[in-house]
C-alpha cells in the first residue's frame, strides 16, 4: 500500500510539473528586453563611420520582438530603426535605415541571437547580439555592407538602463 501512495504522489507531482510547463509562456522573456545605451569607450568600430551615441529599446509580446534603435552618427545625423521580429528564421520588415530593409533572427542559447540582414532580399550582412549572463551588458557584433558599398565591421557595448 505505502508503494502504491508513493507511486501515485510521485505520478500526481509529476503530472502538476508536466502541467506548469506546458502552462507557461513558450516564448520566455528575453534578456534584451529593456533599454540599452552605448558606450562608446568600450565599443570597436573596426571599419566603417563610428557613431556617437545609440539608444535600443526592445520590447516583448508573446513571441514577438520589437526594436526601436536612435543612432547619432559621427557627422551628427539621426537614425531611428524600427523592427518587430520572432526568432524563427523567417525575414521581417525593418523600417529607418538605407542599409537592410529586412532581417531574420534564430536564438543561438539562452541570452544569444544571430540575425541575417538583407537588402531586397539579398543578404547584406550578419549581427549577433548577446546579453551577459547578469543582465547588465549587451554586446552586439556586425559586419554589414552599407548601401554605398563600405563594410561595417563593429563590436557594440551596451550598459542596461
Amino acid at each position: 500500500m505505502k508503494t502504491l501512495l508513493m507511486c501515485a504522489a510521485l505520478a500526481i507531482l509529476t503530472g502538476v510539473t508536466g502541467v506548469r510547463a506546458a502552462e507557461a509562456d513558450p516564448a520566455a522573456a528575453d534578456p534584451v528586453v529593456g533599454t540599452w545605451k552605448l558606450d562608446p569607450a568600450k565599443s570597436t568600430f573596426k571599419s566603417g563611420p563610428a557613431i556617437t551615441s545609440q539608444t535600443r529599446t526592445y520590447s516583448q509580446s508573446g513571441d514577438e520582438v520589437t526594436l526601436d534603435m536612435k543612432t547619432v552618427s559621427a557627422d551628427g545625423k539621426e537614425a531611428t530603426t524600427h523592427t518587430t521580429y520572432k526568432l524563427n528564421g523567417k525575414s521581417f520588415p525593418v523600417s529607418g535605415t538605407p542599409d537592410y530593409d529586412s532581417l531574420s533572427g534564430k536564438q543561438l542559447n539562452s541570452h544569444s541571437a544571430k540575425f541575417t540582414l538583407k537588402k531586397g532580399g539579398k543578404v547584406v550582412g550578419t549581427s549577433t547580439r548577446t546579453v551577459s549572463k547578469n543582465g547588465k551588458k549587451l554586446t552586439t557584433t556586425s559586419h554589414l555592407t552599407l548601401a554605398g558599398g563600405e563594410k561595417q565591421d563593429n563590436v557594440l557595448v551596451f550598459d542596461k538602463e
